[in-house]
């Protein structure tokens, strides 16, 4: 696995694949700075070096060129974090877009327009590609949000530099993470997946019950089990269709000796609302009328025990609707147990949007040992798939 540290980056020019997608407010102002700041390693060894970097992604999801989605908005918060001056390409190909990248000196950095203004970048044109590369000497991919695209600038254009491309820190970490969680994890392995559907984990599930030791089920997609082994579950979410699939599960976990944990009991509300009236019931025995909402206090006890036996902690998806305050008691408890575990020398991964939503609200960023930054990308990962992105630098 080719990363920065294989290249000496003096006098030449890197091409770098950043994440960039980062959220803008009515103004165009950037919300919050974490995937810029991810990239700052990679950036920053490549200038010490005596390199120079032309860095290129996508933002939002627009038809045709549109100015709310220009890169140019982050340009600022991008020169705060680097502390270097950022040239800005108004294109990301062409001959000024080249002439730019031909002039750039040592220490230099020019961001190149929104790549995404070109459908090419999206259908994995290989022009396309072939014309980004023409600004650059080496190709380095530190964008984990995309690897689990065929995109031009993801995959297309590492066909182009054969010897010369490499993973940048970002994403060789996010790899390493990965891995040590599947492949070299400290037993026990727990891994704790939540959120409302059964359905968008299956293949998770599937993946990872070779390589656990404990699992902890949480969120919406309980119920589907707890209906399933014959409980009573009121109004909460279900998915009927996967009962079925939900007994198959917990049959192969058996079979696998892998110890499943559901919830025992839940903060069941009269409707979906912040408002609502509450009360705690037993996972098996919720009134009509009434929806589980959050992880119950016996649950929570069983859950902490669990987390502090483990040595390695793979955290995917919420224990309730932590969105609402009252329902985030469950989420901020099963945290607090992550962040012991992992002071007292646990290995712990957090990953998928809304735990890492989570993660970033409730202050344990810097309380666990790694917070991944792609939500599809580690899914996929987590299934067991070679990302493109991935594959496209190790080929």
């Amino acid at each position: 696995m080719k990363t920065l540290n294989d290249f000496n980056f003096k006098d030449k020019k890197a091409l770098i694949r950043v994440d960039f997608n980062v959220p803008l407010n009515e103004n165009f102002e950037v919300t919050d700075r974490t995937r810029i700041n991810a990239a700052k390693p990679t950036i920053i060894k490549i200038l010490e070096d005596g390199g120079s970097c032309v860095l290129m992604s996508h933002l939002g999801r627009p038809k045709g060129k549109q100015e709310e989605f220009s890169l140019k908005h982050i340009v600022s918060d991008l020169e705060d974090v680097l502390g270097v001056e950022v040239h800005f390409a108004q294109d990301c190909i062409g001959d000024d877009v080249k002439e730019l990248a031909n002039k750039l000196n040592p220490g230099e950095i020019l961001l190149l327009e929104n790549l995404r203004f070109y459908d090419e970048e999206t259908k994995g044109d290989k022009d396309f590609a072939e014309k980004l590369s023409r600004l650059g000497d080496v190709y380095v991919n530190d964008a984990f949000g995309t690897a689990h695209r065929a995109h031009a600038s993801t995959t297309i254009v590492a066909q182009f530099f054969p010897e010369n491309k490499c993973f940048g820190h970002l994403l060789a970490q996010e790899i390493e993470s990965i891995k040590k969680v599947l492949e070299d994890g400290e037993s026990p392995v727990l891994a704790i997946l939540g959120g409302a559907k059964v359905s968008s984990k299956i293949t998770v599930i599937e993946n990872i019950l070779d390589k656990v030791d404990d699992l902890i089920i949480g969120g919406g997609m309980t119920f589907t089990f707890i209906k399933a082994l014959g409980g009573s579950i009121g109004d909460s979410i279900c998915e009927d269709d996967k009962m079925a699939l939900a007994l198959d599960i917990l049959k192969q976990a058996e079979a696998k000796n892998v110890k499943i944990h559901l919830p025992v009991d839940v903060v069941a509300a009269d409707e979906f609302s912040n408002d609502a009236n509450t009360q705690i019931c037993d996972v098996k025995q919720i009134p009509n009328g009434w929806q589980g909402l959050d992880a119950g206090p016996e649950s929570l006890k069983v859950f902490d025990i669990v987390v502090n036996n483990s040595k390695t902690i793979l955290w995917n998806g919420p224990l309730g609707v932590f969105e609402m305050e009252n329902f985030a008691k469950g989420t901020i408890s099963l945290g607090d147990s992550i962040a012991e575990a992992t002071k007292n020398g646990a290995f712990s991964l957090v990953g998928g949007g809304d735990s890492v939503a989570a993660v970033k609200q409730f202050g344990f960023e810097d309380k666990v040992s790694y917070v991944s930054t792609g939500g599809g990308a580690m899914l996929e990962s987590l299934e067991g798939k070679t990302l493109p992105g991935i594959a496209a630098i190790l080929e």
